[in-house]
């Protein structure tokens, strides 16, 4: 016992070093790329917008909302939802934060929960790494809970879990297949946790809902959690209205239409809301009477206490070389202040009776992994926790939410891309509990095998080579191709013709024997970028355009953030560019991967993480247009193995 006991505290030591390995990496790589680039380089990356002017525009949720601004438009990767540094030029002098909220071609909308005076003229933003998020991580391994310390016990094979025993139940949703519904039934029967391994297009979130519904059912409360925001928007999207459920987190992380599932929301159309906004409404009246008399700032005061001030004006007494009038103002103003502390702390009183009366009559409660380390439900117990993307986070993140409730049931696929780790140092972050868990007992878990995404002939390789052939495709994907949109054939002549070719789903253009091919590497970058095949990308998404294919069906993705820059510097914002890892989860109908690599040592890079081949091959319904130089990638087994089958199924068009 004693044995096991130090093992486990050694892992959760290690596990804290190497969070704070990768705490210090990502703001080391946010604050040297601030220090090292002028804000015209960040802001032609994307990651900063100069000379914007602020006005106040409104208050949503207690936050003030202020709408940043300026002529000229602005391209930018900052988003709805991201974390900003506002500054008067030099971010890393100011500690400003606010959230994204809306964005325009001129404009971005900013929550702020207070707004200097100076932060309205002639500001920068910037796009900012998230400090809070590694120390809820952190914290929560300082005082993990049993649940929490009996996932880790699973995870290093210090425990056992007991096997699922399947039970029967009357699905909300009919349209499930065999293998989601034997994976909802095995999750309820499980006395410690679940795995449902969910490859692309299988319908993991799908399968989710339903066992939250089936939960619930059974009078349980659940907390359902996931890596990213976009994931608990898809998860509340498909219990909304089917159970009462809050939403937790900042509500401009949230989706526009699902606002009234947030808990600010829920605060504010309840009942007892008005009083505590009556509360409100009488403080900033006092505030505004109190701001016209003397403020007691310590250079005014001279020393003298609040009470002391008090008394000398009852009295009508001066003191300390300050006049009568002057006491009496400053007695005024701190009488005033006592007021509006007391409105103010009876509205804190009130709301925070609301919010646990909304927590309570919740059945089910979602967020963010890392939002599930908020107050609001720090003492609430859970019967199941449910976690959704558990593939794309790490161990101390998928433990907050696990910490919380008796079971967990974890949904993902350890095939796909694992979570981004920053530091080389830290990289043993990137092995998920999932994938730990999954190893030692497959016999908790169950893989759903009908795929709903893409056509047979893109799923082939992908089933065989990551999950031993055992997908099989829906009848309404099988032969899904453009021809079926109303895409013609092209008439372009060669070799645009046999690429374009909307009834065939899968093409390798193999630019090996032309002498243009060769991958380079710009000065001080660690990435990679490919000319050649950023031109033919260019080339192909124009034609495709021409066929009348419509832009937001088309979606370019390279491994390689270099190549993403190159590419975006060539086809413009007319389609979707983005890295595999960015394009993890998402689907288009057509899919052009830029591979990138081409050089005489056969080097891959991190293109050998089949990880990453796996989730590039998988994004798209169909067509595959995959670019790359077949010389190079075929020096790797899994690669030639693919441009073997490209030459058996699909189509490979060798240029040059």
């Amino acid at each position: 016992m004693k044995t096991c006991l130090k093992e486990l505290q050694r892992y959760i030591r290690k596990l804290k070093r190497l969070l704070e390995i990768e705490r210090k990496a990502e703001i080391d790589a946010m604050r040297e790329e601030m220090r090292k680039l002028s804000g015209e380089q960040r802001e032609r990356l994307g990651r900063a917008i100069l000379n914007l002017n602020g006005k106040i525009i409104g208050q949503e949720f207690g936050y003030k909302l202020v709408k940043y601004g300026r002529s000229k438009p602005f391209k930018t990767e900052i988003g709805v939802g991201d974390l900003v540094l506002i500054s008067k030029g030099e971010p890393l002098a100011s500690d400003l934060v606010g959230v994204v909220t809306e964005k325009g071609s001129r404009f971005v909308v900013v929550a702020l929960e207070s707004v200097p005076k100076w932060a309205l003229k002639n500001v920068r933003i910037d796009l900012y790494a998230n400090d809070v998020t590694f120390r809820r991580m952190m914290e929560n391994l300082d005082s993990l809970s049993e649940s929490g310390i009996r996932a880790l016990e699973f995870a290093l094979g210090l425990r056992k879990p007991e096997m699922p025993e399947p039970i029967d139940f009357e699905p909300f949703d009919e349209g499930l297949n065999e293998s989601q519904r034997e994976a909802v039934s095995l999750a309820l029967g499980s006395k410690d946790f679940f795995l449902i391994h969910g490859p692309f297009g299988t319908g993991k979130t799908r399968t989710l809902a339903e066992f939250v519904l089936q939960e619930v059912k059974r009078g349980s409360k659940v907390l359902a959690t996931a890596e990213s925001n976009v994931a608990v928007d898809n998860l509340v999207e498909r219990l909304f209205g089917k159970v009462r459920l809050v939403r937790l987190g900042h509500p401009s992380r949230v989706s526009k239409h699902l606002k009234q599932s947030t808990l600010s929301y829920h605060v504010e159309v309840h009942p007892k809301f008005g009083d505590v906004k009556k509360l409100r409404e009488e403080a900033e009246r006092l505030m505004k009477i109190r701001d016209g008399y003397v403020k007691p700032i310590p250079q005014l005061r001279r020393g003298l206490s609040d009470e002391e001030i008090l008394r000398l004006a009852k009295s009508g007494r001066r003191a300390r070389g300050l006049s009568v009038e002057r006491i009496k103002s400053m007695a005024k103003w701190i009488e005033l202040n006592r007021r509006i502390q007391e409105l103010l702390d009876k509205a804190k009183e009130i709301e925070d009776e609301i919010v646990r009366d909304v927590i309570d009559r919740a059945q089910v409660i979602l967020s963010t992994n890392s939002s599930a380390a908020l107050d609001f439900i720090k003492d609430v117990e859970f019967d199941v926790t449910v976690v959704d993307e558990a593939t794309q986070a790490t161990i101390p993140s998928v433990l907050i939410p696990i910490s919380k409730a008796k079971r967990f049931v974890l949904a993902g696929d350890h095939k796909q891309l694992p979570p981004t780790i920053l530091s080389e140092e830290a990289k043993e972050l990137s092995e998920t509990l999932f994938e730990k868990l999954i190893e030692r007992f497959p016999r908790n878990s169950k893989m759903l095998d009908v795929q709903y995404r893409m056509n047979e002939k893109l799923m082939r390789f992908p089933s065989k080579e990551f999950y031993g052939g055992k997908l099989k495709s829906d009848e309404s994907v099988k032969g899904i191709t453009l021809s079926d949109l109303g895409v013609e054939k092209p008439k372009f002549g060669s070799p645009w013709d046999e690429i374009l070719d909307p009834k065939e789903v899968l093409v390798f253009v193999d630019t090996s024997n032309c002498p243009n091919r060769w991958e380079r590497q710009r000065k001080g970058s660690l990435s990679r970028e490919n000319p050649l095949e950023a031109e033919i990308v260019g080339e192909i998404v124009e034609r495709l355009l021409e066929m009348k294919v419509k832009a937001k069906l088309i979606g370019v993705i390279t491994p390689y953030d270099d190549q993403v820059d190159l590419l975006r510097s060539v086809i413009g914002e007319t389609v979707e560019i983005s890295t595999v890892d960015g394009y993890q989860g998402r689907e288009k109908e057509i899919i052009i991967i830029s591979f990138v690599r081409s050089n005489k040592d056969g080097d891959l890079g991190f293109l050998k993480d089949l990880r990453r081949l796996n989730t590039a091959l998988t994004r798209a319904k169909r067509k595959l247009i995959c670019i790359g130089d077949a010389e190079t990638l075929s020096l790797h087994e899994t690669y030639r193995k693919f441009l073997e089958f490209v030459k058996a199924e699909g189509r490979l068009v060798k240029l040059c």
